[in-house]
């Protein structure tokens, strides 16, 4: 009896095994003569992510690492010059990349100018990614505290991609009034040949400093990516923006509690991420608004973030950001500047 139970439980372990290793389609070839074999989920910033049956959290390797990659299965690509393709893919004897493009045939293209790979076959989650991080001060003295959050959020598809963020900083002290900031938007992007893309924002900032109560700005554009490699990538945006504003007056500034302002304008905007630096990623940006119908008025949003990732813990970071607001005709006189730093620990999806 035992014997029988025994015979069918390694029966069904090796029909099992000969299911896994049949699923296991793609596979890695490193430059140490190491394989992998298992799914890929995608190529991104210059790291490959592959899930493997034989360990619990997926494989992320750098591409200087790869020597051959073979997939039979379906998957998205992006090249450094813009391109993008639809098939499978395989490396040759010479060590290029061959892509089996559905409506393009093959293109020969090599693994360093590929800038984006993703599994088409895979379900919502794998296209999903988010962060959040955490920051907490407290000193002693006039029991100061200050709490701050930074979560960001977005999702990938072939032809588009949908971004959503929100940042909240929280500062008390005794006998000093509660100082607050709270900003957040989301962002769509339509993506055109030749690395040129479509753009739709809406952002909302409210801030104690300048008197903000809310400032609602939202953006229509054109942008195109000057470099976009597995390294770093530098682009511009520009186009028409709407921006609808309420400040909160103190009695010595306006006799009315509640002052609004609302404006056409134009914006151009450059933003810079870096990410082949060790485990440090940095990125910036800068947008301008020169007001269409307010003479004179100018605005800028000013953003540097540096993450670290080689953590103790996977998918655990360190963040330091810094943002700056500037307005050259505030509501509040004054109060042209409004900026902030913050550090915090957090997670990454």
């Amino acid at each position: 009896m035992h014997k029988s139970i025994i015979r069918y439980l390694l029966t069904a372990f090796t029909l099992l095994t000969c299911f896994a290793v049949q699923a296991q389609k793609d596979s890695l070839i490193l430059v140490n003569g190491n394989t992998i074999v298992g799914e890929i989920k995608m190529m991104n910033k210059g790291v490959l992510q592959i899930e493997t049956p034989y360990s619990d959290s997926d494989f992320k390797i750098e591409i200087e690492g790869i020597k051959e990659l073979y997939s039979n299965v379906r998957f998205m690509f992006t090249t450094t010059n813009g391109s993008r393709y639809t098939g499978s893919f395989g490396t040759n004897e010479q060590g290029l990349i061959i892509i089996r493009d559905d409506q393009k045939g093959e293109v020969v293209t090599t693994l360093q100018d590929i800038v984006f790979i993703n599994s088409l076959d895979d379900g919502f989650l794998s296209r999903l990614y988010a962060s959040v991080d955490l920051g907490y001060s407290l000193t002693k003295a006039n029991n100061q505290q200050q709490f701050n959050l930074n979560f960001r959020m977005g999702y990938l598809a072939d032809l588009w991609s949908l971004d959503g963020y929100y940042n909240s900083l929280i500062s008390t002290q005794t006998d000093v009034e509660k100082i607050q900031r709270n900003d957040g938007g989301a962002s769509y992007r339509y993506f055109l040949p030749k690395d040129w893309y479509l753009s739709a924002d809406i952002t909302f900032l409210s801030n104690t400093e300048q008197d903000l109560e809310l400032r609602t700005n939202g953006k229509l554009g054109l942008g195109k990516y000057l470099i976009h490699t597995n390294q770093a990538y530098w682009g511009f945006n520009g186009g028409l923006s709407y921006n609808n504003e309420d400040f909160k007056l103190t009695a010595s500034d306006a006799s009315d509690s509640l002052y609004g302002r609302k404006s056409f304008e134009g914006f151009l905007r450059t933003e810079v991420n870096l990410y082949d630096i060790g485990d440090l990623n940095l990125f910036t940006n800068i947008t301008a608004y020169p007001s269409f119908t307010e003479q004179g008025r100018w605005r800028a949003d000013f953003r540097f973030d540096a993450k670290y990732d080689d953590f103790l813990i996977d998918d655990f970071y360190i963040r330091a950001g810094f943002t700056l607001n500037y307005d050259n005709q505030p509501a509040a006189v004054g109060k042209e500047v409004d900026y902030i730093f913050t550090t915090g620990f957090g997670w990454e999806l």
